[in-house]
């Protein structure tokens, strides 16, 4: 299992809290290919508000993707959301098309918990094919696999990314992995997720 490192958003002077709440999911596909658009929505999705557990048996989204067993857990305890989703045994084949690696995640897990004024995120990462990775993950590690039309790029892959609003409002959503296709633009466009876990502390989302 590789080493990931935990990330912390705070929210100072905040409000009185209301209540707060979380979802996850064990993964999702949103892509646009030769203009076709394919989409799986939330896999094994949860919410704090029910349902509160999740899981799906996995499978192949064409020559895009395909997904191992994941499941996902969410509820409250006391004022404090927690939300968490695991998979395994994921494939990327999309890139292949283009000459690009299939990258492969053997497993992966995502968590976070409110706190009474931020959020808390958590994420862990086993063996990954396709692309190098450090032992250590920092927060948000990118890596861009080139190959693209004039320099540009096939894809980008984000470890352990973590997104949090400006200005900052204590909620954040972790991400184990994010796959997104030709960010300068090409023949395909899109995000494919793995592990999200979604909290927000004042319960806006």
């Amino acid at each position: 299992m590789l080493a990931v490192t935990t990330l912390a958003v705070p929210l100072l002077g905040a409000a009185a809290p209301v209540t707060s709440t979380g979802w996850a999911s064990s993964g999702s596909v949103d892509v646009t290919i030769d203009n076709e658009h394919v989409v799986t929505g939330e896999l094994a999705k949860c919410t704090v508000d029910g349902p509160y557990k999740g899981w799906t048996q996995g499978g192949t989204t064409g020559d895009i993707a395909a997904f191992g067993a994941g499941d996902t857990g969410c509820g409250r305890s006391g004022a404090v959301s927690i939300a968490q989703a695991s998979g395994r045994r994921f494939k990327a084949t999309v890139l292949q098309r283009y000459g690009g690696p299939m990258i492969s995640v053997r497993t992966f897990t995502a968590k976070c918990a409110t706190t009474a004024t931020g959020s808390l995120g958590e994420v862990t990462i086993g063996a990954v094919e396709g692309v190098t990775v450090p032992a250590e993950i920092p927060p948000n590690y990118r890596i861009v696999i080139p190959g693209g039309a004039a320099g540009t790029a096939l894809a980008t892959v984000v470890l352990n990314e973590t997104v949090t609003p400006q200005p900052p409002d204590g909620s954040l959503v972790t991400h184990a992995v994010h796959l997104k296709l030709f960010p300068q633009g090409g023949p395909a466009s899109g995000d494919i997720y793995l592990g999200t876990a979604a909290c927000d502390p004042f319960g806006k989302k």
